[in-house]
């Protein structure tokens, strides 16, 4: 089966400016696309959708995705631990509510149970249950300090190689491990260092042996240098980093991606809570960490870093089916122009799903979305999914359009 999209604005994931033109989609991929006064015949297609003057582009890429953090624009849950069974009926969700808001690609940043995305990554792909193409992983890897044995928890290097073998058994696809505290929980503890170099030398001979990658929850320069130590993929948040650390991380910058985390901040200084929720050490941490990203990232920018949405959603005041939020983020704290918040969460994405997603181009998977309006001037819309006139993945409408525009 092939879809014309014609009458359409196009934005092709990178920092080009959107263009009139029209795209032909044959099976799962992206056969054409041509720009006006060029145009793909209709005669070539099965069915021809007229987009309205509608912006078609690529689906997003949630860089930091937590389906098991439950709550979402759904289902609010004011618990963050729940009975496994309902962890995995809450992640089944979350995969179709990122669908449903236009994310058709997840890295995972770690999960609240153990096997939860092993067992749903798998459903995805047969197509029994919706969701965006995801790169799974299991529980954030934070060491207590002992060698109790858990593959979870143990200290030493062959402890953290017999976490990695146990996640490439399992079918995962990234670990994530928790180099630094975590001072919106224990305040001040963003400054303490979890691994130890060996430990990390450990994480990246066995990751490689098994072919998974690794995302890591880094503050300050120890935690960066021991995540950069165990040849990290992406590196979240990182906002205590020196100068001198953002050189070194430029040094790298073909081989890592960066994730500020910014939404859950956002979101913490946002909320209100009940009176008997102290929210005060989020809120404090939220606070001082925007305060020096809002530095720190038009310098990761400018030193040519691939810098990627995604902000720990699936909090109750901060919840999954809300992640476009980030765009705006990015916009209003960042510097960043719509077009190049836009690249972030599209063609720079892909490159972290190691796909050919993320981009409206010949030959690329055809994972599109059809809006009504134009984002490249407006990134806001995108937070309205009714905005999201078709959502296709891999060739097939997730949303179709209206009738009246299948011809």
């Amino acid at each position: 089966m092939s879809t014309l999209f014609h009458n359409i604005r196009v934005f092709d994931g990178t920092p080009n400016p959107a263009r009139e033109g029209s795209v032909l989609v044959d099976g799962n991929t992206i056969a054409k696309v041509a720009y006006a006064p060029e145009t793909i015949n209709a005669s070539e297609a099965d069915t021809v959708i007229d987009g309205q003057g509608g912006t078609l582009m690529p689906g997003m890429v949630e860089a930091h995705t937590h389906l098991t953090w439950a709550s979402s624009v759904e289902k609010i849950y004011h618990q963050f631990i729940l009975p496994p069974e309902e962890l995995e009926v809450a992640a089944t969700r979350n995969a179709r509510v990122l669908l449903d808001h236009g994310f058709t690609s997840a890295y995972s940043a770690g999960a609240l149970g153990d096997g939860i995305e092993a067992r749903l990554n798998p459903k995805i792909l047969a197509g029994e249950v919706p969701g965006p193409r995801l790169i799974p992983s299991t529980l954030e890897r934070s060491p207590d300090g002992d060698d109790t044995g858990d593959v979870f928890n143990g200290r030493g290097p062959e402890a953290m190689r017999a976490f990695v073998t146990y996640c490439a058994d399992q079918g995962l696809g990234s670990i994530k491990l928790v180099i630094s505290g975590e001072s919106a929980l224990k305040p001040g503890s963003h400054g303490e260092v979890l691994y130890t170099e060996e430990e990390m030398d450990a994480a990246r001979e066995a990751t490689r042996e098994h072919g998974l990658w690794i995302a890591c929850h880094a503050y300050t320069d120890a935690a960066v240098d021991l995540a950069l130590r165990a040849g990290a993929r992406i590196i979240y948040h990182g906002s205590y980093i020196s100068d001198a650390m953002v050189e070194k991380l430029a040094a790298h910058k073909d081989e890592i991606f960066y994730g500020p985390g910014c939404g859950v901040s956002v979101a913490a200084l946002e909320a209100t809570p009940p009176p008997h929720i102290d929210m005060s050490s989020m809120k404090n941490s939220a606070a001082e960490r925007m305060e020096l990203e809002t530095v720190l990232v038009p310098k990761m920018k400018a030193a040519g870093l691939r810098i990627l949405i995604g902000g720990d959603y699936g909090f109750p005041f901060n919840p999954n089916g809300r992640n476009a939020r980030d765009l705006s983020h990015f916009v209003q704290y960042f510097g960043f122009s719509p077009v190049e918040a836009l690249n972030a969460a599209t063609a720079l994405g892909g490159e972290l799903m190691g796909l050919k997603v993320g981009q409206v181009k010949e030959g690329y998977l055809a994972d599109l979305l059809l809006v009504s309006g134009d984002p490249t001037q407006d990134v806001a819309i995108l937070q309205d999914k009714d905005r999201l006139t078709a959502i296709m993945k891999d060739g097939q409408f997730h949303k179709a359009p209206a009738e009246a525009a299948v011809a």
